[in-house]
Formats: structure tokens, C-alpha cells, sequence
């Protein structure tokens, strides 16, 4: 099984949603993933024990590669263990952060405490996220799905639009106070341009009844840890520094556009430049951070 989930975090990023959606053509589904959606719209008590399994190994997997064989140093992860904790039963939470490498997700998350990760807690809904996950990587045949299926991601077309059956399920889980982690980026942001957010995540937050708890997350240096570029394993002794910023406050926003309705896509737009001017906010607050702990060795 550890064979299994190191061949899958190490599989290099695919290209071909990308390249179709630049074209302005469909982006190729090679494998048929419409099975997948009802499955994790409904689980089985067969998925629950499996998801146990799975999102149990991969959080201690995590936990040692990120926090015991690197050199981790973490900001206000208190803001999002209280609310896993402690938060209203039925209120969802919504997580954003940026996207530097394939291991960011799970990587960031063996950054909990161990007693969230322990097995009665793994498949509760207020412990562990839900994530979307590219179709083109994860979900490529039979069985990376079940892997992916069970570590509760969601298979994310790149280059098919905001409507479209992941994001949909991301609504669905909100609707039922879940936790739903999101990379606004879309893609692995190699280059670390600042690249303009996609207006997903506003339509999620749009049409999500109860305005979720919106947590963003800006983290340095996991591209040093799972490179980008070949050879692809990962590294030891890298500094890590992760900041988890105050939720951000969009209930002005949401009135506005409830006092005066706007169309659709002019909502989601407005949600998501709310989103990004934050996440800068916190990104610069974050390189702060992390050049006092370079400078500081």
C-alpha cells in the first residue's frame, strides 16, 4: 500500500486539460469517471471503512514526511483546528489555499494534531476535507479512483467550466455543513505567478446557502520537497512555513449582492476577487514569515 500511495503522490503533473482549454477545445476525459459522483454523493458503510483505511495512512504519512523528516514551521494552524472542533453543528467550512506541488494536498494536512487523525475521526465529516482532484492525474483508471475515491477527492475536469459535476458535489457537501478545501489557482502553479483565481470558488460560495467559514491558507517551499521537475521523489530537511489568515468576512459582499442583484457570473466574479485580494494579503504577510525563518538560521 505505501508502494501504491508513493508511485501516486510522485506521478508528475498532466498538461492535457490545460493545453485543450488554452485551444478553446473540450478537455479529453480518457477514462469515464460519471461512476464516481453517485458514490460519493451517497457512501457505503463498504467506502466508509476503506476511507478510513486510506485517509488514516495518508495522514500519518504526511505527518512524518512534513512535520518529522522537514522542518515545518506553522502560523495560527490553531484558526482551522478550532473550527474542525468546535464549530456549530451543520456550518460548513471552506478552505483556500495556493497550489505549489502535488503534495500540497495531503502534505498540509499532516500538519493536524494527532488527535484529529485518529481512526474514529478520519471519515467524520468535521475532521477531514473533501478536495477536488484532477481527472487527468488521480482518476486515470480503476483503481487510482478507488484510492483518490476513498481519500474523499473529487475528480475535477480542468477546462470544462463552473458547471460541471465537481463542482456541483462541492456544493452538495457545503449544503450538508462539510469541509470543502479548494485551490482557487486551478492547477499546480509552477511558476508562482500570480495567477488569476478561478471563479469556481465563488460559485461555490454563491450557491451555497448557509455563507461557509472561509479559511485561507498561503504555504512556502513544498515545491522544494516534491519537486516539479524530474526527478521526482521526495526531499528531507526543507523549511516549510504554512500561515492560516482569520476567515475571511464576505457577509457586506453577500448582502450587496443580495440588495442588488447582479447576474451569475458577475457574483461569482465579485466573490472571487474578494477571495484572491485576501489570499495576496496573506501571501505577502507569508514570504514575511518565511525569509524571518530563512534569515533566522
Amino acid at each position: 500500500m505505501s508502494a501504491f500511495l508513493f508511485n501516486l503522490i510522485l506521478k508528475p503533473p498532466s498538461m492535457n486539460g490545460v493545453a485543450a482549454a488554452a485551444a478553446g477545445a473540450q478537455p479529453l476525459i480518457q477514462y469515464n469517471i460519471d461512476w464516481i459522483f453517485p458514490k460519493l454523493r451517497k457512501p457505503s458503510r463498504l467506502w466508509h471503512i476503506a476511507s478510513t483505511g486510506v485517509i488514516g495512512l495518508v495522514g500519518f504519512f504526511s505527518k512524518i514526511v512534513i512535520v518529522w523528516l522537514n522542518k515545518a514551521r506553522v502560523h495560527n494552524i490553531e484558526v482551522l483546528e478550532n473550527l474542525l472542533e468546535n464549530r456549530p453543528k451543520g456550518t460548513p467550512l471552506l478552505t483556500v489555499s495556493n497550489h505549489h506541488s502535488c503534495f500540497d494536498d495531503p502534505g498540509m494536512w499532516g500538519l493536524l494534531r494527532l488527535r484529529l487523525l485518529k481512526l474514529r475521526n478520519v471519515c467524520n465529516h468535521n475532521v477531514i476535507r473533501w478536495s477536488m482532484a484532477a481527472h487527468d492525474i488521480c482518476f486515470t483508471n480503476k483503481y487510482h479512483s478507488l484510492f483518490f475515491m476513498y481519500g474523499k477527492c473529487i475528480p475535477v475536469v480542468r477546462g470544462a467550466g463552473v458547471y460541471q459535476p465537481a463542482i456541483d458535489l462541492c456544493i452538495e457537501k457545503l449544503k450538508l455543513g462539510h469541509w470543502v478545501h479548494v485551490f482557487p489557482e486551478g492547477k499546480v502553479n509552477m511558476t508562482k505567478e500570480d495567477l488569476r483565481f478561478k471563479w469556481g470558488v465563488g460559485r461555490i460560495i454563491y450557491e451555497t446557502p448557509v455563507l461557509p467559514i472561509i479559511v485561507p491558507i498561503w504555504h512556502i517551499g513544498m515545491e522544494t520537497v516534491l519537486p516539479n521537475e524530474p526527478p521526482y521523489y521526495l526531499r528531507l530537511g526543507k523549511k516549510l512555513t504554512y500561515n492560516f489568515g482569520k476567515p475571511i468576512d464576505l457577509n457586506s459582499v453577500m448582502e450587496r449582492l443580495r440588495a442588488s442583484p447582479v447576474s451569475e457570473e458577475e457574483a461569482r466574479k465579485i466573490i472571487t476577487d474578494k477571495i484572491q485580494e485576501e489570499m495576496m494579503v496573506l501571501k505577502e504577510e507569508t514570504e514575511r514569515l518565511h525569509f524571518d525563518y530563512i534569515k533566522s538560521s
